[in-house]
């Protein structure tokens, strides 16, 4: 599930200090929250069993999630859902449930994808979405598509190695222009 512009970029979508060094476009996101996002988001939520997410994702979101009251129910989800953590330094996770991917990114996704029912989501991580792309381990995108050029930052898709055919299952258009577009992999 990622936030992108009409570029693709994926970069700061919700604050400018969330890189190192800071992304100039950053917040860029935040003029285009509706109502039609947060029930998009919501009904992701319904298949969810799992997240997964690299290091400095895991850290930025353990950082406000856990802090958020009872009343904010993607709070409440994000909270109480396993999370599964690709990390080579982190040796604790304070935001739980959650756990470190222990091994080989790819065999330990494999392993994760074969263990459970439901959808294991990934919740920006771009360099992690960028090895499981390689290594052939996504099912499926869920892109929140906005109306914006931004003509530079780190864009969702970059060199894979091979094309990836997908199915379009189905769009929804948000009041302010966002397209929420969900893909699941071609048979």
């Amino acid at each position: 599930m990622e936030f992108v512009t009409l570029d693709g970029v994926m970069q700061g979508f919700d604050a400018p200090d969330t890189d190192d060094p800071v992304f100039p476009h950053g917040g860029w996101g935040n003029a285009y929250m509706d109502h039609t996002m947060g029930e998009a988001g919501a009904q992701g939520q319904v298949s969810t069993t799992a997240y997964l997410f690299g290091r400095r994702t895991y850290e930025r979101l353990a950082s406000f999630w856990p802090h958020q009251g009872e009343e904010n129910m993607m709070a409440v989800h994000l909270n109480r859902t396993p999370k599964y953590v690709a990390t080579r330094t982190l040796s604790t996770l304070a935001w739980e449930p959650a756990e470190r991917l222990q091994g080989e990114l790819t065999p330990a996704v494999r392993a994760l994808k074969e263990q459970g029912d439901g959808t294991i989501v990934v919740l920006g991580s771009g360099e992690l979405v960028q090895q499981l792309l390689a290594a052939g381990l996504v099912d499926g995108f869920t892109l929140f598509v906005h109306p914006l050029v931004l003509g530079a930052g780190k864009r969702l898709f970059r060199d894979v190695p091979t094309p990836i055919r997908l199915d379009l299952a189905d769009v929804t258009r948000s009041g302010t222009g966002v397209l929420i577009l969900r893909y699941a992999a071609a048979a």
